[in-house]
């Protein structure tokens, strides 16, 4: 079983426009990803998707792999499933966001042995519990209940369970975004239309769960710290290297 590591990166991001080439620390956030990722005991290979020659140029300058994918892909799914096509062995397909430089190589076998180990599985990602209160109000914060079963049951930004008592902390958790997917479960979901949920919330997963997928949530004590805009720089001053 092959599984390989994507990392969807486009130049155009709204927010942040040329971020994957940004410098951290003398390297570019994308080689940062890319590095920190082929660190994973569980992916055969990483590979990056871009549809940005300069993007393309300089992964191959620091001898990383690279599939050119359309522009018009409306998520980084969709450019992750077109990226897979060109590697037919692959079964297992994680969806690695590419603004986190310092992504941590144990969450992603984490995620890849969990899929593994549960062959019903389609989907599968990860949540860590809320231990600040502001975050469980925060919409920015993305949240996800589980059945006994370790599945998930919805995505939301809202604070999910309403609760009618004083509130407990301890059962919000939050979803960290990486996902893993069975190739023809990640080939399905992307022919799939929108979905009323998921308009309301802006989340895609929301489609998967509306169109029956199950997607697995294993639980994780790690967060790294992902750059959504410029500013987000200053933060990563403790996850820099050493040197």
């Amino acid at each position: 079983m092959q599984t390989i590591g994507i990392i969807p990166a486009r130049y155009d991001s709204v927010r942040f426009p040329g971020k994957p080439l940004v410098d951290i620390g003398g390297k570019t956030m994308i080689q940062r990803v890319y590095e920190r990722a082929s660190e994973a005991k569980e992916l055969d290979l990483v590979v990056v998707a871009t549809d940005d020659v300069r993007i393309e140029k300089t992964v191959q300058a620091f001898g990383g792999r690279v599939v050119m994918t359309r522009r018009d892909h409306p998520s980084g799914t969709d450019r992750v499933a077109e990226a897979v096509l060109s590697y037919p062995k692959a079964e297992l397909v994680m969806n690695i966001q590419g603004d986190e430089p310092f992504i941590f190589p144990a969450q992603i076998d984490q995620l890849v042995r969990f899929i593994q180990e549960r062959p019903a599985l389609e989907i599968a990602t990860m949540a860590k519990q809320i231990t600040e209160t502001s975050l469980i109000e925060n919409p920015n914060v993305v949240k996800v209940v589980t059945n006994t079963a370790a599945q998930a049951l919805y995505f939301s930004r809202s604070p999910i369970p309403f609760q009618r008592d004083p509130l407990v902390k301890s059962i919000y958790r939050k979803h960290i975004g990486l996902y893993i997917f069975r190739v023809t479960a990640l080939q399905a979901i992307t022919a799939l239309g929108s979905h009323p949920l998921e308009e309301a919330e802006k989340l895609e997963q929301l489609r998967w769960l509306a169109n029956g997928f199950k997607i697995g949530v294993t639980e994780t004590d790690l967060e790294s710290i992902a750059i959504d805009h410029p500013e987000d720089l200053a933060r990563l001053e403790k996850f820099m290297d050493p040197s």
